[in-house]
Protein backbone atom coordinates (compact mmCIF):
# COMPACT_ATOMS: atom_id res chain seq x y z
CA UNK A 1 0.00 0.00 0.00
CA UNK A 2 1.12 3.39 -0.71
CA UNK A 3 0.55 6.08 1.48
CA UNK A 4 -0.27 9.52 0.18
CA UNK A 5 -0.31 13.02 1.79
CA UNK A 6 -3.26 15.01 0.37
CA UNK A 7 -3.65 19.02 0.61
CA UNK A 8 -6.02 20.68 2.80
CA UNK A 9 -8.27 22.22 0.24
CA UNK A 10 -8.12 18.76 -1.67
CA UNK A 11 -9.34 16.64 0.99
CA UNK A 12 -12.48 19.40 1.59
CA UNK A 13 -13.12 19.34 -2.19
CA UNK A 14 -13.43 15.26 -1.92
CA UNK A 15 -13.91 14.35 1.46
CA UNK A 16 -10.81 12.19 2.24
CA UNK A 17 -8.54 11.84 5.14
CA UNK A 18 -5.22 13.85 5.52
CA UNK A 19 -3.17 10.55 4.27
CA UNK A 20 -4.73 7.57 2.18
CA UNK A 21 -3.13 4.32 1.61
CA UNK A 22 -3.49 3.31 -1.98
CA UNK A 23 -3.20 -0.07 -3.85
CA UNK A 24 -0.78 0.62 -6.99
CA UNK A 25 -0.49 -1.95 -9.63
CA UNK A 26 2.87 -2.58 -11.15
CA UNK A 27 5.36 0.15 -11.17
CA UNK A 28 4.88 2.78 -8.12
CA UNK A 29 5.51 5.80 -10.26
CA UNK A 30 3.62 9.69 -9.63
CA UNK A 31 1.39 8.60 -12.65
CA UNK A 32 0.59 5.33 -11.16
CA UNK A 33 -0.06 6.59 -8.05
CA UNK A 34 -1.93 9.50 -9.17
CA UNK A 35 -4.46 7.35 -11.54
CA UNK A 36 -4.83 5.60 -8.73
CA UNK A 37 -5.95 8.55 -6.38
CA UNK A 38 -8.14 9.68 -9.12
CA UNK A 39 -9.63 6.58 -9.46
CA UNK A 40 -10.09 6.15 -5.68
CA UNK A 41 -11.47 10.04 -5.60
CA UNK A 42 -12.73 11.25 -8.90
CA UNK A 43 -13.52 14.53 -7.68
CA UNK A 44 -9.87 15.30 -7.39
CA UNK A 45 -9.81 14.36 -11.18
CA UNK A 46 -8.03 17.05 -13.07
CA UNK A 47 -6.94 19.31 -9.66
CA UNK A 48 -3.39 18.05 -9.32
CA UNK A 49 -2.76 16.84 -12.89
CA UNK A 50 -4.57 18.70 -16.31
CA UNK A 51 -7.35 16.96 -17.53
CA UNK A 52 -6.18 16.82 -20.93
CA UNK A 53 -1.97 16.75 -20.70
CA UNK A 54 -1.91 14.95 -17.61
CA UNK A 55 0.66 17.37 -16.80
CA UNK A 56 1.22 18.40 -12.32
CA UNK A 57 -0.43 21.65 -12.41
CA UNK A 58 1.93 24.43 -11.87
CA UNK A 59 0.83 25.45 -8.08
CA UNK A 60 1.18 21.83 -6.93
CA UNK A 61 4.11 20.13 -5.90
CA UNK A 62 5.34 16.57 -5.20
CA UNK A 63 7.55 15.47 -2.27
CA UNK A 64 8.83 12.31 -1.13
CA UNK A 65 11.75 11.15 1.21
CA UNK A 66 12.83 14.43 1.81
CA UNK A 67 13.06 15.00 -2.05
CA UNK A 68 11.02 17.41 -4.40
CA UNK A 69 10.05 15.23 -6.92
CA UNK A 70 8.22 17.82 -9.00
CA UNK A 71 9.92 17.92 -11.95
CA UNK A 72 10.92 14.37 -12.11
CA UNK A 73 9.67 12.15 -15.06
CA UNK A 74 5.93 11.05 -14.08
CA UNK A 75 6.77 7.42 -15.35
CA UNK A 76 9.98 7.19 -13.06
CA UNK A 77 10.26 5.03 -10.13
CA UNK A 78 9.08 6.54 -6.31
CA UNK A 79 11.91 5.68 -3.90
CA UNK A 80 11.67 2.69 -2.41
CA UNK A 81 10.53 3.52 1.05
CA UNK A 82 6.91 4.90 -1.01
CA UNK A 83 6.75 1.79 -2.69
CA UNK A 84 6.62 0.25 0.73
CA UNK A 85 4.77 2.20 2.36
CA UNK A 86 7.21 3.07 5.08
CA UNK A 87 7.30 6.60 3.42
CA UNK A 88 4.16 8.54 1.95
CA UNK A 89 3.79 10.71 -1.28
CA UNK A 90 2.80 14.22 -0.59
CA UNK A 91 0.84 16.33 -2.54
CA UNK A 92 1.77 19.72 -1.75
CA UNK A 93 -0.56 23.19 -2.88
CA UNK A 94 2.18 25.66 -3.42
CA UNK A 95 0.90 29.39 -2.41
CA UNK A 96 1.23 32.15 -4.77
CA UNK A 97 0.54 36.11 -4.23
CA UNK A 98 2.53 39.06 -3.34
Amino acid sequence: MVRVIVPAPLRVLASVPTEVSLEVKGAVTQRSVLDALEARYPELSGTIRDHVTKQRRDLVRFFACSEDLSNEPMDAPLPAAVARGEEPFLIVASIAGG
